[in-house]
């Protein structure tokens, strides 16, 4: 069974991200790059696959050289071999390029299911993945949180408001992986050894047959970022007795926060 795993590398939520001048992007020096946290839970549901059913776990990227560290991550936890789109034409574009990229790219690689997180934590963009399944005309199913392949059929069970719906949908086959689908493995030492040498190929856009052009069309803008409001330090409502606390706090909500 071939499976993929479209895998995008993004800022550590743990790192201090602050906007550049552009006031359109964030500053990149100095940030630690690590695999999108809902592409883990796509990775290690990918290793599930082949070890319940054979075959082989190929990552699918588009970015830059850096992009590579990302890839060697999953690698190191299990998976097979790597395909890096990496192109200027192609890095930072919106969801819908991004999704003809890989598309063109899956077109040339044998797929049986195709596994992605059900977005990326950096522009929370949950549109890649569907686009992708869309563009190649196979059934998608996202925000998974139980996924079985049995008789040629992918049968997956997703959250609903209020419940759960489980769906079946024949392979071909794209679904999307939240929390609660799996626990990601770690990267074993001997895994992280063995990483540094399986294959990664490295493609551009012509490789894929795909004019710059063909991604002008794009279907949204970043018009800015903005950093959050800073918060305003907290302090201690003051009073001898309860009751002169809780008159405290209802005028302070009524004449400084304005919420009452």
């Amino acid at each position: 069974m071939e499976i993929i795993v479209l895998l995008k590398q993004v800022p550590s939520t743990e790192a201090m991200v602050e906007v550049d001048e552009s006031g359109k992007a964030i500053k990149t020096a100095d940030i630690n790059w690590v695999i999108s946290p809902y592409d883990e839970f796509a990775v290690e549901e990918a290793l599930r696959i082949k070890e319940a059913q054979g075959g082989t776990v190929t990552l699918l990227t588009v970015g830059p050289d850096k992009a590579q560290e990302a890839m060697r991550t999953a690698m190191a936890m299990g998976a097979d071999q790597g395909v890096l789109i990496n192109d200027p034409r192609a890095v930072g574009r919106d969801g819908l390029a991004t999704a003809k990229v890989l598309s063109a790219a899956l077109k040339m690689m044998n797929h049986d299911v195709i596994v992605a997180g059900q977005r990326a934590v950096d522009d929370e963009g949950y549109q890649v993945a569907t686009a992708v399944a869309e563009l190649l005309e196979i059934p998608s199913v996202t925000l998974v949180i139980k996924a079985e392949i049995a008789d040629g059929k992918l049968r997956c069970t997703r959250t609903v408001e209020g419940g759960t719906v489980t769906l079946e949908a024949p392979l071909p086959a794209l679904f999307t992986t939240q929390r609660g689908l799996n626990e990601p493995r770690y990267a074993s030492l001997p895994g992280v050894m063995k990483a540094k040498k399986k294959p990664l190929e490295v493609k551009t856009l012509a490789d894929l047959g795909l004019e710059a052009s063909a991604l002008d069309s794009a279907k949204t803008e970043v018009v800015a970022l903005n950093p959050p409001p800073e918060r305003t330090a907290g302090r201690m409502i003051e009073g001898d007795t309860a009751q002169a606390k809780a008159e405290a706090l209802v005028k302070a909500l009524h004449e400084e926060a304005k919420i009452i």
